[in-house]
């Protein structure tokens, strides 16, 4: 799950009024669960409401295809059916279903849509509690949950997908929202001719071009604070876009939903492979990526395993990676990049 992590430095208020200087709109709004926050050059002649129209369309239609808060959702119906029962699927779930399955088999298995079931037997559902932890499922609960999870038991054919198992459901909450990022982009530049732009759902950003101020749009990665919000949040680092290039930019870290046990921090997060709460995992992980929604669903990954085994992975795939973690006395917090991400920013 996100927490908004990343903070937009001198992004675009609402319009200038110079003539000379070129006119930006933001749009606000909610969706998926969390809030969106929009920001772009207004094409001259361009119907600012027609724009507004075209982001609710697509948002909608992706909350129609992949909300679990929908009982009419697609992934809904598809949660509900029994085993071997097609379903139509459309072209924004395959999209995500085969972003999924590709990072599914890269980071063996960390990330996984189908896990609901452990996050359920752990007590880390809608009411996360201690009590769990302090009367830990068995074995045997753990191992039948396990049974009913794996994406490789989601089965497509063509426009299809059915499950091979009863009670295995899909779960796209975190790698949708960075999707739909990359549409909401897609809409602007392509059906708008806008190539200055930063779109932000629950935090994970795409930005392109340059802001009102004339210059790259530069983010804000938050320090994993326990108990802090979104209103009390401390910036690490930043991270400025390479001059007429472009972002695709995720964070993961369960810092504000997490709790201790016998001196062990736990967050929400739940390794597949072990059915088991991750501990030792970085309390934030940054991730860039070709697609916000590739960025969205590593950082999820690497969030779902031990740090080290995470960083290794990371720099095995050379992932663009910025990993925050506690440092060696405790007292605050230390910035690890990857490979990749040390190439891409060295400061």
């Amino acid at each position: 799950m996100k927490y908004a992590p990343i903070a937009i430095i001198c992004s675009a208020a609402l319009i200038s009024a110079c003539s000379d200087k070129p006119t930006y709109q933001k749009i606000e709004g909610q969706t998926m669960g969390t809030s969106y926050h929009i920001s772009y050059q207004h094409p001259d002649g361009a119907d600012a409401k027609a724009i507004q129209a075209a982001i609710d369309k697509r948002l909608d239609a992706i909350n129609i295809s992949m909300s679990t808060y929908m009982d009419d959702s697609t992934i809904s119906k598809f949660n509900r059916l029994p085993s071997a029962t097609p379903i139509q699927i459309d072209a924004d779930f395959a999209k995500v279903l085969s972003d999924s399955q590709t990072i599914y088999q890269a980071s063996d298995h960390a990330f996984d849509p189908t896990v609901y079931p452990l996050v359920e037997l752990w007590g880390f559902g809608k009411h996360k509690s201690v009590e769990r932890l302090q009367s830990p499922p068995s074995t045997d609960e753990i191992a039948k949950a396990q049974a009913l999870i794996g994406l490789d038991k989601v089965v497509v054919n063509g426009t299809q997908i059915h499950k091979t198992v009863d009670g295995l459901g899909l779960d796209f909450s975190a790698i949708a929202k960075g999707y739909a990022v990359d549409v909401i982009a897609q809409t602007l530049k392509d059906s708008y001719g806008i190539t200055n732009y930063m779109v932000e759902i629950g935090g994970e950003v795409a930005t392109l071009g340059q802001n009102d101020k004339g210059k790259p749009w530069t983010l804000a990665v938050d320090a994993p604070v326990i108990d802090s919000s979104v209103k009390t949040r401390d910036t690490i680092t930043t991270l400025t876009q390479p001059k007429d290039g472009s972002l695709h930019i995720a964070t993961s870290g369960g810092y504000r939903n997490s709790f201790e046990y016998n001196g062990v921090r736990y967050s929400h997060t739940i390794n597949p492979t072990t059915g088991n709460p991750v501990a030792g995992n970085a309390p934030s992980v940054t991730v860039l990526h070709d697609s916000v929604a590739l960025a969205d669903g590593w950082a999820t990954a690497l969030t779902a395993m031990p740090y080290a085994d995470a960083l290794k992975l990371a720099n095995r795939e050379g992932i663009q990676a910025l990993f925050v973690i506690e440092n060696s006395s405790k007292t605050g917090f230390d910035i690890v990049k990857t490979d990749a991400m040390q190439q891409q920013f060295p400061k």
